[in-house]
């Protein structure tokens, strides 16, 4: 494992041997040439390097998020709070070059990151009771506040210049009508409450470190998230849509959103609040009906809305309700999403 701070060495590039075809000083020139270049590209390379330091990084997104930086040499500090999941999730054989840090290490790897992505958060989609409603709340905001307050008391020098800070789209509150961006104003429901305290702990970062708001919607990937959820349902023709299917489902592909997290850390244009979801979101039995296509199964079996809350209780309302979302910020960045429309989303998961 990566100890923070540790040395970075600059390689050399192998001598050449002179060609006869050439006067010795014009060859001599050529391997000199050929190491400058070598030591010029690796620099550069350096230059270019983030020191990044995720909470939340053994999550759906985390993960790839964390992969997606090593798979492009850059350096990944994983925040955590349970040193063994987090090597369950990055076994040192396979990620040798990750930083693993308990609460108690934040400070040492947070100092000299180039930037801090949080991502922590429990999962919502549980049934709700005033314990877990307590919790929910709790792991965003005490997470955040711990982050921030690390960040404004390192010295300048060791400051990292950018945070990019998980909320959702839940801070919209819900409509059936109603279209949402970044300028829309806060919902007045529970889940629009922990956005706004959420959010409120991440604006109290030093005032020189660029901060990123990713508002998320329903992140769509095989691995995690509301669609793994789906797909055995679907295998088991039990797939449906859910309550009247008539909520607004505001989706984003697990990789288009990493690659704008990813944007975010080195774009000094991304900063202030980014809706995290598609260009266009669809009804959800729209994107049932999509699902049971791309599975070939049928999707002829809703969900009535008094089987959910009788499960999820008061959580019901996360998939019973919803929003009409659409990232307008991003377009404006010239952001380019990879998979725009639901069914294409769906085939690259699928296949």
């Amino acid at each position: 494992m990566e100890l923070c701070g540790g040395a970075t060495s600059i390689s050399w590039a192998n001598s050449l041997t002179p060609s006869h075809h050439f006067p010795q000083p014009l060859a001599v020139w050529r391997v000199r040439q050929t190491r400058l270049l070598s030591v010029t590209s690796s620099i550069a390379k350096q230059a270019d390097e983030m020191i990044v330091s995720v909470t939340g990084a053994t999550g759906f997104i985390g993960k790839r998020l964390v992969q997606r930086l090593l798979a492009d040499d850059h350096r990944v500090r994983v925040l955590t709070r349970s040193r063994s999941k987090a090597l369950s999730v990055f076994p040192a054989r396979d990620y040798p070059g990750i930083k693993i840090a308990e609460e108690a290490e934040w400070r040492n790897c947070i100092q000299g990151s180039t930037a801090v992505v949080n991502l922590a958060g429990m999962p919502i989609s549980t049934r709700w009771s005033p314990e877990i409603k307590k919790e929910i709340k709790d792991s965003r905001i005490k997470v955040t506040s711990k982050v921030v307050d690390l960040i404004n008391s390192t010295q300048d020098d060791l400051r990292p210049k950018v945070l990019v800070s998980a909320t959702a789209v839940g801070y919209y509150g819900t409509s059936e009508t109603r279209v949402f961006n970044e300028e829309s104003p806060s919902g007045n429901d529970y889940l629009a409450e922990v956005c706004r305290e959420w959010e409120a702990a991440a604006l109290r970062v030093n005032q020189d470190v660029r901060l990123a708001r990713i508002r998320i919607g329903v992140v769509l990937g095989k691995e995690g998230g509301a669609l793994a959820k789906m797909i055995p349902l679907f295998m088991m023709f039990a797939g449906g849509p859910l309550g009247s299917g008539k909520q607004w489902f505001s989706w984003i592909h697990v990789d288009d959103l990493v690659s704008l997290i990813y944007e975010a850390l080195s774009n000094p244009s991304y900063k202030g609040v980014i809706n995290g979801t598609s260009p266009n979101p669809v009804r959800l039995s729209e994107m049932c009906d999509h699902l049971g296509s791309v599975l070939d199964r049928p999707s002829w079996l809703p969900v009535p809305e008094v089987a959910l809350k009788a499960v999820l209780g008061e959580g019901a309302c996360v998939v019973l309700e919803g929003q009409k979302v659409v990232p307008t910020r991003a377009k404006e960045l010239g952001f380019s999403f990879k998979y725009p429309y639901i069914k294409q989303a769906l085939k690259s998961i699928m296949s």
